[in-house]
Formats: C-alpha cells, structure tokens, sequence
C-alpha cells in the first residue's frame, strides 16, 4: 500500500481531533479587515498577508511575501514527501485569497462583520463573519489539511507551492505581471483552487465550466451642455433618450442578444451534458422565488441552469446621467452613461465581443450625439476538461468522504485567475469549493457552514493522499 494511503486514517483523525483549534485559527484571521479596496486598510491586507506566511512556515513550508505594485504576495514552498524525487510526486499550486469585500451597509449585519461569531442555522452552526467563506474560509479548508498531514503524515505527501493574493476583489491589476515574473517559482502540474460552492450541503461539486465577461461603460454625448426642457425640450437631442433607445434593443423579444455575431462561435450543449443537468432535479421555481421572483427571464424555451451554465448573456447594471437628486430640475442632459457586462461561454472571443459592441452602438447613434466606450473588463469563458487523471482523483476523494459522486457543475460567474493560469503557467485548475448558494458572499452576514467547512478541510486531505498514490500527473 502506498505510504499516503496507510497514513490516511490517522491525518483524518488528526484533523477531526483538532476541530477546536482550527476554529480559533480560522476566526483568527477573520478578525482582520483586509479590504483590499479601501486605501486605509492597507496595513490590514499586508497583517493577512503575514498571517498566513506564519502559518503555512509552522508547517513545514518555505514562505515569504512577495512585493507587487499593491498588495503582497504569499508565496510559499513545500518539497514533499522526503526522499522524493521532483518527478515522482505530483505538484500542486493551491490559489486563494486573502482580501475581503468592505461590509458596508454596516447597519444591515446582525453582528460585526469582522467579529467572527457563530449563529444556528438549519445546517448545524455557521461563522458569521466578512470573509468567511470567500475566501479565508475556503483557504482555511486546505491549509488545515495541510496542518493534519504536517502533525500526523510526515509531511505533505505531494509537492505544494502556495500562491495567496490580496487584491482579488478588485480584479486583481497585479497578478498576471506576478505569475509572468515568477514563472518558474510558479511552475507546476495542476492548480488547485477553492472559491466555488458545492452542489447542495450535502452533495460536493466540481466546477468545469466558467463564463467570461465583457465589461463596458458607454458614455453618449449630444449638446455642448445642459439645457433647459422648456427652452429645448423638443427640439434638442436628449442623450439619456437616446441611449435609452439604443439599450432596449440589446434583446430581441425571445431574449437572444442583439450583437452581430453574438453566437456565432456559441457552441451547442451537448446531450450528455444536457441530460445529466437535467437529471439533477434543480428547482427553478424555488431559485427564483429565493430572489423574489417568479419566471424565468433569458431566451425563451432553455432551462435555467442552462441559461446560467452554457449560455452568454448581456446585462444593463447601472445607467445614469442628469438630474437624480430630490425634487425637480427640469434639464436635457448633455450626456448618460450606462455600464454593461456580457457573460461569455467558452469560445466566445472577448475581443470580438467588444468590436460587436461598438458596431451595435454606431450604427444606432441619431444625428448629433457621439459615443465613447470603455472596456473595463475582459476576459474568456473557460471549460476544463474532466477525462483526466486529476479529475478522477478529485471526485474519488470526493465520494469518499460525502459518499456520493460530485457534481459536474458549470458557474455563471468568472474566476479570471483560471485562465491567467492556463495562459501564463500552462497549468489547468481543479474548482473544488465548498460554499453553497445562500452564503451571502460579498453581502452583509456572510457566512460558512462549519459542517462545510470541515467535509471540505477532510476532501482535500484525501485529495492529497490520492494524488500522491497515483503518481506524477499525467492529465
């Protein structure tokens, strides 16, 4: 028997013993409000970011910040089982975060957002805390994973470097000049990243399938300046009209988005894939009512969550310009804004997006009024394949401790960190998370079940000894 599998039992009771401990650790950081958007806890991120440098150093790791141009960089080192040889144990990249969201509007949390406290819920207790599951939390699964083999396995049984940034949530402007400059350091055979949510809390999830974005704020302008209605209302051209005008036709009445081309490298769901979401028996009607709504929007006739897997979507998500402040001012603006984000699937190509983009707007502009547009964002749908040896490894680790297969899942979201690390590292990613839907992340009360927390902290100690007995990865 391989030497990770027999030391398996015990790293698991090792972990399950040091419940208490873990806790105390994980509440610990929680306490600091790293808030990477706000200049005033800076002194905060970089705490967080020596937090974790002492932590994974008293287990064994070489590790150190890393200097970027915000933020530092955790970057840590673990040379495996002792006596291996570089090319006989896999080597994982384990990603995560240590930043956090502001938890503004304060008034609406039920306790402070960084004093980290447990509430009852219908799971068993729950940490209430910013950050608690995205991403301290999540982190916390595998680095006490990694604690449980340090203290009962001899030390990890597959090579580990670990790469905890700090600016996240805000789009990360640093990391891809740091996984350029460190390629080397970086280097490995897998990443390995916990950011994502099971299937239900009881039911793991692997997710395959990311959507990209496309991010873009639109600025029309017509009159040199305001006008008064009374003296140019009819006469002049109103840019909040106009816009208005060009943005009703982003949809056509079945809810397929306007673009020229927008589908055309849109791949069809295959079957299989098709019948096994449709064999999961998701609730549209109670994911909708959980929102307060009733039917379902998107184009007309596809199920729901393949509207949120597999289909590209566009969405207005702030439109402004003239007056807005109380009572009346009666002004023709000389100028709205409007901010829009398109959800891509893989193969969509984010650049054509955008050319699409103007080329819809230009053509619609009236007389007199001219268009500048931004792109804040840009970033491809990703989708990763699950016939290889890693994936089978993940979901037997899987089964094992939740005693049922993982789900195959897609996300309507992005991780814009799976495709640097693709591009950069040539490196795919296992999304293997354990939030779930109702965790409020980036929302007041946010919160991680700690029965969550503690199958996720047991997945990846198994992950590792299952990894380790087979081999060097291969895909």
């Amino acid at each position: 028997m391989h030497a990770a599998l027999a030391a398996l039992p015990q790293v698991l009771a090792r972990l399950d013993a040091d419940r208490t401990g873990a806790l105390e650790r994980w509440f610990e950081v929680l306490r600091l409000p790293s808030i990477s958007a706000q200049p005033e806890h800076a002194a905060d991120c970089r705490a967080a970011a020596g937090w974790f440098r002492d932590r994974l150093a008293e287990i064994g790791f070489t590790a150190g910040l890393r200097e970027t141009g915000g933020h530092p960089v955790v970057l840590a080192q673990h040379a495996g089982p002792a006596g291996a040889t570089s090319g006989g144990v896999p080597h994982l990249l384990f990603y995560g975060h240590y930043d956090v969201q502001p938890a503004e509007p304060l008034e609406r949390w039920t306790t402070a957002p960084f004093a980290p406290s447990l509430a009852e819920g219908p799971y068993g207790p729950r940490a209430i805390a910013r950050g608690a599951v995205d991403d301290k939390g999540q982190v916390m699964t595998w680095l006490e994973a990694f604690r449980a083999w340090h203290q009962a396995g001899g030390g990890l049984p597959v090579r580990v470097t670990v790469l905890i940034e700090g600016e996240e949530e805000t789009g990360s402007p640093n990391l891809d000049p740091f996984l350029a400059a460190h390629r080397g350091e970086l280097a490995a055979d897998l990443a390995v990243i916990s950011d994502t949510n099971m299937w239900d809390v009881d039911t793991p999830a692997i997710t395959t399938r990311l959507r990209g974005l496309v991010y873009a704020e639109i600025t029309l302008r017509a009159a040199a300046r305001d006008l008064h209605s009374g003296l140019y209302g009819g006469a002049a051209r109103n840019p909040i009209n106009a816009l208005t005008q060009i943005l009703g036709q982003l949809h056509d009445d079945d809810g397929r988005v306007g673009l020229p081309g927008f589908y055309d490298a849109v791949r069809a769901l295959p079957e299989a894939v098709a019948a096994q979401w449709q064999g999961l028996g998701f609730d549209e009607a109670g994911f909708l009512g959980g929102a307060g709504l009733a039917t379902a929007a998107g184009e007309r006739g596809r199920p729901v969550l393949e509207q949120l897997w597999a289909r590209p979507t566009a969405d207005i998500n702030g439109i402004w310009g003239g007056y807005t402040g109380p009572g009346a001012k009666t002004v023709i603006p000389a100028e709205a804004h409007a901010k829009l984000s398109f959800r891509l699937v893989p193969d969509q190509d984010p650049a054509a997006i955008e050319a699409a983009l103007r080329r819809f707007v230009t053509e619609r502009l009236p007389a007199d009024t001219t268009a500048e547009i931004r792109i804040l964002g840009a970033s491809p749908g990703i989708a990763v394949s699950t016939d290889t040896g890693w994936a089978r490894a993940a979901q037997a680790a899987l089964v094992a401790e939740f005693g049922r297969p993982a789900v195959l899942a897609g996300s309507g979201g992005s991780i814009p960190v799976v495709e640097s690390l693709r591009r950069l590292l040539g490196i795919d990613t296992l999304l293997m998370g354990f939030g779930l839907d109702d965790d409020q992340v980036h929302g007041p009360n946010e919160k991680f079940e700690l029965r969550c927390f503690h199958h996720g902290a047991r997945a990846h100690v198994r992950l590792l000894s299952g990894l380790a007995a087979a081999g060097k990865l291969r895909g």
